[in-house]
């Protein structure tokens, strides 16, 4: 994620900023240009949601559109006026814009339902009524339910335990459900099927019996030297979307650093692998290599400083040789797209 400055006081903003805290002036963010701006200054106009204090985006002046670009894949939101819906629908809206972010920031062609009727990007949130189904996060031809109680943060780390996952994010539910709709755009439809098989294996095994094995069985015991979860290993489809998360992952936390100026420098002997000035951009690298050459001594000392406050490491996950051949797939994925 980039940093920005004010347009009007020059002060340091944040992506989720509505107003700059030192001069207080009105921002939205103009997902075209990558830029925060001072509302008065630009010409555009915020979303409609803005009113719900969920969203922050603009909406060209002249434009039809009531809603930003991140907030027109909507289908359903929660009821608004029960409970603590506003406030889930809020956290959702967080998750959601820093998903857009990074799709769009890869080039990414994102149609919604009225672009792509049969397999536009759409979001059902969905919250509980008493005596109806349980909703169950999940993707189905570009259309993703999330739970919204998964925005619970007491909810969500209930649930973490029980799936005995050691990472389990509002963020990460976006970037995984949406590895699903990626996969089918551009891997499926995008010709590449026998070169995905060969890394992340054959997608045709019967998606519900893998489900229905790993459940009961649990990942192989070697899991972390092929994939990066345990639910990596359930099916194909979670293995690509998990690695597609990871990927988005990387990407976002790496330019974060990038634009921080972070840099790891152990003050001990035999650390030298683990030496590195977080210089790359992401997003333009050319390769994976570099990035996982950066990547990893950025973690290694992240996750030491959460523990230093008593919390679990920020990114507890191997990047083993067969997963960073998935990762450099996707990369390599990417940009082929992004040179025709």
């Amino acid at each position: 994620m980039k940093l920005f400055n004010c347009q009007q006081c020059g002060a340091l903003l944040f992506f989720e900023n509505r107003a700059c805290e030192s001069c207080g002036a009105r921002l939205g963010y103009r997902a075209e240009t990558a830029a925060l701006t001072v509302l008065n200054l630009d010409g555009g106009r915020l979303c409609a949601n803005a009113v719900h204090d969920v969203c922050n985006w603009l909406v060209d002046a002249g434009s039809k559109e009531d809603f930003c670009a991140a907030c027109r894949h909507n289908r359903i939101i929660p009821n608004i006026a029960t409970g603590s819906n506003l406030a889930l629908w809020r956290k959702l809206e967080v998750a959601k814009h820093r998903l857009f972010y990074s799709l769009i920031r890869l080039g990414i062609s994102l149609p919604n339902r009225a672009d792509d009727p049969d397999g536009g990007l759409v979001f059902d949130f969905l919250d509980e009524r008493p005596g109806e189904r349980r909703v169950l996060t999940g993707h189905d031809n570009g259309t993703i339910t999330i739970a919204a109680r998964e925005a619970d943060d007491a909810h969500r780390e209930e649930m973490r335990a029980q799936m005995h996952e050691s990472y389990r994010t509002l963020l990460g539910h976006f970037r995984h459900e949406v590895g699903h709709w990626i996969w089918g755009r551009m891997v499926r439809d995008g010709g590449r099927l026998a070169d995905c098989r060969a890394l992340f294996g054959d997608e045709r095994e019967n998606y519900a019996a893998a489900l229905a094995r790993y459940y009961a069985e649990g990942p192989p015991a070697d899991w972390q030297a092929r994939t990066i979860s345990a639910y990596a290993t359930s099916h194909p489809w979670e293995d690509f979307a998990e690695t597609w998360a990871h990927y988005l992952h990387i990407m976002d936390t790496l330019e974060t650093a990038r634009a921080f100026g972070m840099g790891v420098h152990p003050k001990v002997g035999r650390a030298e692998n683990l030496i590195v000035d977080v210089v790359i951009d992401p997003y333009v690298a050319r390769t994976m290599e570099p990035v996982i050459d950066q990547w990893l001594p950025l973690t290694f000392a992240m996750n030491n400083l959460n523990r230093s406050m008593g919390m679990s490491d920020l990114y507890p996950f191997i990047i083993s040789p067969p997963v960073r051949d998935k990762l450099g797939f996707i990369h390599t994925l990417l940009h082929e797209r992004q040179r025709r």
